[in-house]
C-alpha cells in the first residue's frame, strides 16, 4: 500500500521544532513514530499533565489527542495549498493513568477534500488503553488562513 503521508522533508524532529512555544512543547509532547498511515506521540505523566488525584487530566489527553492527530492530519493534504485544522474533538476517558508516559497512536476512518476523521488511542506504559478520543479536521485553503 502506498503512503498516506507526505513525509517530504518531514522528520519527526521537525514535527516536534514545529510545536516549540506551544501548548504541546510546555506538555512535553514528542513525536515518536511515523508510518505510511499512522503517527505516534506521547507524553510525560508528571506536575504539567496531572489533576489534584494524581492522574492525567482529561484535557491533558484531549491536547495530547489532538496534537498528534493534527500534525497527522496535515501530512495527508498538499502543505503549501491547504491546512488541516480541528473542527471537534471526542474523548472518552477509560483508564488513569499516574505514572510514566501515555501514547497517542493516530490512524485515520476517512481523508476526504474538505474534512478528515482520526481515530487516537492513548495507551499507558503498559498499552493499556487509557483513552479514545476521535477528532474531526476541516481542511481549507491556506489563502483563508490568518497566521
Amino acid at each position: 500500500m502506498p503512503s498516506t503521508f507526505s513525509r517530504e522533508g518531514v522528520t519527526l524532529e521537525a514535527m516536534t521544532e514545529r510545536n516549540k512555544n506551544t501548548m504541546s512543547e510546555w506538555l512535553g509532547i514528542e513525536f515518536i513514530e511515523i508510518g505510511d498511515d499512522f503517527l505516534v506521540g506521547r507524553m510525560p505523566v508528571d506536575h504539567r499533565t496531572i489533576q489534584v488525584l494524581g492522574v492525567v487530566n482529561g484535557g491533558a489527553y484531549c491536547c495530547l489527542a489532538e496534537t498528534i492527530g493534527s500534525m497527522a492530519a496535515n501530512m495527508c493534504i498538499d502543505r503549501e495549498k491547504f491546512v488541516a485544522v480541528g473542527l471537534d474533538i471526542n474523548a472518552n476517558h477509560i483508564r488513569s493513568a499516574n505514572k510514566g508516559w501515555v501514547y497517542a497512536k493516530a490512524t485515520f476512518f476517512h481523508l476526504g477534500k474538505t474534512t478528515q476523521v482520526w481515530e487516537i488511542k492513548i495507551t499507558d506504559d503498559d498499552g493499556k488503553l487509557c483513552c479514545i478520543s476521535r477528532l474531526t479536521m476541516s481542511v481549507i485553503e491556506r489563502k483563508n488562513v490568518t497566521v
